[in-house]
Parts: structure tokens; sequence; C-alpha cells
């Protein structure tokens, strides 16, 4: 598997020696954090990049994929996320690991306006902003404020609503856009992901405010498309994401600590198929991903190839139905050197695509969704074909559901992306079964983790009050009606 590694980024076969500390796992700095009597801004970057992006990924694998019909368990005699059932603690890992990260990110911010360092002060701040968005997106209400405050004796947040968070983390990035100074050098060790290069940093949190901005951009009260046509409008001051080199996506090397999230590679394959739904929309664009996705299918004794096939999301009946072997999981995709998407050069132009067919910019939507197929098949190590467009099923036909399906192609493995879109658009339309749980409604968040209820019960009460309740089904507050 083939992907382009981003300049600079080989200089880094040594992370864990950062700056006042050294050792062999990123997460022995998180866990003891004591062990660091004083740390410097750059300290908890790198892990928390890691750690952030190796979580999503196998967060994709574990409920995006089902949810979303790219992937399923097989054989799936009953239940899975694929039929809707989703357990109460469903949600807990992303809740925990975020707020891990969170009270990182916190301490990062601190030492940086302690530094007096611009830079990382506007890089904390976007990684403060992506986590959270990932957090309220995922369960809606959410603490913040008080949340990370434990040394001043807050062991019980109260909860902001997600009005209040997207207002807080927009504002925020707003913020960092003016901190970026490309004159001053980062100095407190390389980072991971861009290498030290402030403007690929300024671009990520530009690019960063643009998929929040439009993911509220059905709230009136937030201005969302007056801001985002001020950054498309003016790029010399708010750079955005322009080409795949500019991408927020970390390169697995391999080398330690830089190890694939799957410590057996194999697994990622065993036990899976990959869901109709998906794989037959790429069939019919021929789109070049698929050999880079999955497997082909077999006859049931292994002997012939079949092409790419799967298996429809929430299937009746037995999987002895099924008389061959379905397409899997490609499993070079979590082989190092590999890749986890934190945010691609592709959802920007499908961005400006929806953009531009709104009327929101002057722009063209057709020039900006070819360049987001494009880029998105790139990304991954394939080969855009010259007559891609000239099929009808991938020709621009000037429709939104056009640009959500590509887009919807495009985000395969980053993060929750994919669910969090369809929950703003209801696009693409997913087929439903009648095995499929919760009336056949996707759900729209997680539950609250258990303990959440347990140990912070009266604010939990609150939050559950202002929400309308705790349920997979309680829309968020920028979900469509």
């Amino acid at each position: 598997m083939t992907f382009n590694i981003k300049k600079g980024f080989v200089l880094l076969v040594a992370l864990s020696c950062l700056n006042v500390s050294c050792t062999d796992d990123f997460e022995e700095i998180n866990i003891d954090p004591n062990r660091i009597e004083k740390i410097s801004p750059g300290t908890l970057l790198n892990p928390t990049l890691y750690e952030m992006a190796s979580f999503n990924t196998t967060r994709s694998n574990d409920f995006t994929f089902e949810i979303m019909q790219v992937g399923l368990p097989f054989p799936s005699a009953s239940g899975g996320e694929h039929r809707y059932d989703i357990g109460e603690n469903a949600g807990s890992s992303t809740w925990n690991t975020y707020y891990r990260w969170l009270t990182n990110i916190k301490e990062m911010h601190a030492a940086a306006v302690a530094a007096e360092d611009p830079n990382y002060e506007a890089i904390a701040l976007t990684l403060n902003a992506w986590v959270y968005s990932l957090l309220t997106d995922s369960f809606g209400d959410v603490p913040m404020e008080e949340a990370a405050r434990g040394e001043e004796g807050i062991f019980n947040p109260a909860f902001n609503s997600q009005q209040e968070v997207y207002t807080k983390i927009l504002s925020d990035l707003d913020h960092a856009s003016t901190l970026f100074d490309k004159s001053r050098k980062m100095i407190y060790g390389t980072d991971i992901l861009y290498g030290n290069d402030i403007s690929m940093w300024q671009r990520f949190s530009n690019s960063l405010r643009l998929r929040l901005l439009l993911r509220v951009s059905g709230k009136s009260e937030m201005n969302a498309e007056s801001r985002m046509a001020e950054i498309i409008n003016n790029l010399e001051q708010y750079p955005v994401f322009t080409s795949n080199a500019h991408a927020a996506i970390l390169e697995i090397t391999g080398i330690p600590p830089l190890i694939s999230p799957w410590g057996r590679a194999v697994d990622f394959r065993t036990g899976r198929a990959a869901a109709a739904f998906f794989i037959d929309n790429m069939n019919e664009l021929n789109d070049p991903r698929r050999e880079k996705f999955f497997t082909q299918a077999t006859s049931r004794d292994g002997k012939t190839q079949l092409g790419y096939k799967g298996i429809p999301s929430g299937y009746e009946g037995s999987d002895t139905q099924f008389e061959y072997t379905p397409s899997t999981m490609n499993i070079a995709l979590v082989t190092a050197p590999m890749i986890a998407v934190i945010m691609s050069y592709a959802e920007v132009e499908f961005i400006k695509a929806e953009l531009a067919q709104k009327g929101i910019i002057a722009s063209d939507a057709q020039a900006h969704y070819e360049k987001g197929v494009k880029a998105a098949i790139e990304q991954w190590g394939a080969v855009m074909p010259a007559d891609y467009f000239e099929n009808p099923a991938a020709a621009y036909d000037g429709t939104f559901e056009r640009i959500m399906l590509q887009k919807y192609l495009a985000l395969y493995f980053t993060d929750y992306q994919q669910w969090y879109e369809y929950r703003r658009t209801g696009l693409p339309e997913l087929p439903k079964t009648e095995a499929m749980l919760n009336d056949k409604r996707v759900p729209v968040r997680f539950r609250y983790p258990s303990t959440v209820q347990q140990m912070n019960a009266e604010n939990y009460r609150k939050a559950v009050e202002a929400m309308g309740g705790d349920d997979i089904n309680t829309k968020v507050w920028w979900e469509r009606e």
C-alpha cells in the first residue's frame, strides 16, 4: 500500500523523547503525568495526536462502519450495531478517552500561555475544538466550563448546552487564526503531524472551522453561512487545505511509538464483511478505491474470485443464505505504514461544493465536487481514472445527493464523520430491513455512560431534562428536524 509521506515526517523515529521526559510509550506520559514536574507547551502534543488519531481510527471500524453500512460482522445471526442494537455504554470509551485528552490539552494550553508562545496556544485551541466537537456531536450537551477542574474541587461538573459548546469552540478557532505567527519557530520538539510547519497548522485550524460551521449551518443564530463565506472569500487571511499535502492525516510508520492501533492486523478482517450498500455504490462508480479498501469475494470453496461483493447490513435470516464468501476489509489499511485521517482535503472541497451549490459562495460547485472526488481517491494511493466523470453515476448532476454520496465515500475511516453528516443531511439514504431494531431508525447519539449517571447524578438529570431525554433517538441541538 502506497501513501504520500509528508515532508519532514521521517525525522520522528524517537518521538518518545519529549524535551523533559523520555518514555517508550505515549500512554505512559499520560497515565502518570506526575512524573513530569513541569511540562513544556510541546510535551503533550504528540501523545495527544497519536492517541486521539489511533482511537478514532478504531472507532471508525467498530462503530461508524456498522452504523453507516460500510462493513459488518459476519456471520452475525442476531443483534449488532448494523441492526441498530446499541448498548447503554456504547459511547463509554469515547467519553472517557476524549475527556482524558481534553485534560491534557488544557495543560498544554496553560503551558503555552505561560510561555507566551502564540503558536502552541493556537494549536492547543485547535485541538481542543477538534476533540470537543467530536464529544458533543456524539452525546449532545456535555461538561465543558467546569470539566477538568478537579484541582479546584469540582468533581461533579455541570453540563454545557451544545450551543454553548459550539459557540465557545468556534470563538476559540476564530482566536487561533489571529495567533498563528509564521515568523516564530516551534521550539518544543518536532510535532508528528506537520513537522513544525506553522502554515500547515493554520490551514488545519481554518479547515476545521469550516467543518464545524457547516455542522451548525442549520441554526440561524450561529450566522454560519456568512462566516464560512468570509473564510473562503479571504483565503490569504484564512488559508485552508488546497491539496492532499495539507491534509491532517497522521502517518503511522510502524516505528515505535508510531505503531498500528491493531495489535493483530488480521483481526481487522476476520469475521467481517463489506456492506453491500457501500461496495455496490463503489461498483457503480467503477471506483479505483475498491482494491485499497476491500478484498474480492470468492466462491465458497475459495477457488473463484467474484469481484467486489458485500452483504446487506441488518440482514434477516442465517448467514448460510449467502452462497459466496463476501469481500472483507483489506488488511493493508491497518498494517504500518498506514494512515489515520483527522481531516482530509477532500472534505474541504465537498464543503465548498455544497456552499457553491446553495449560492452561499460565488464559485463553481462542479469544479469543487470533482476536486473533492479526485483528492479522496488519490489520498488512498489509488489512481484517478481519466474517464471517471464520464460515468453517469459519477458525473456531477447538480444535486445535493450526488455531492453527499461522494462525501460519504470520502469520509471513509474518518472517526464518526459519516454518521454526523448523515444526521445533518439524511444522506445518503440508507436501505432498511425488517431485522433492524430501533424502529429501523439510525441512532443519532450515544447515551451518557452509566458512570456519569451514577457519579454526577444531579447534573446528569438536568442535562437530560434540557435535551429532552437520554436516548439514542434524542436529537442534538444542530440536527435536522
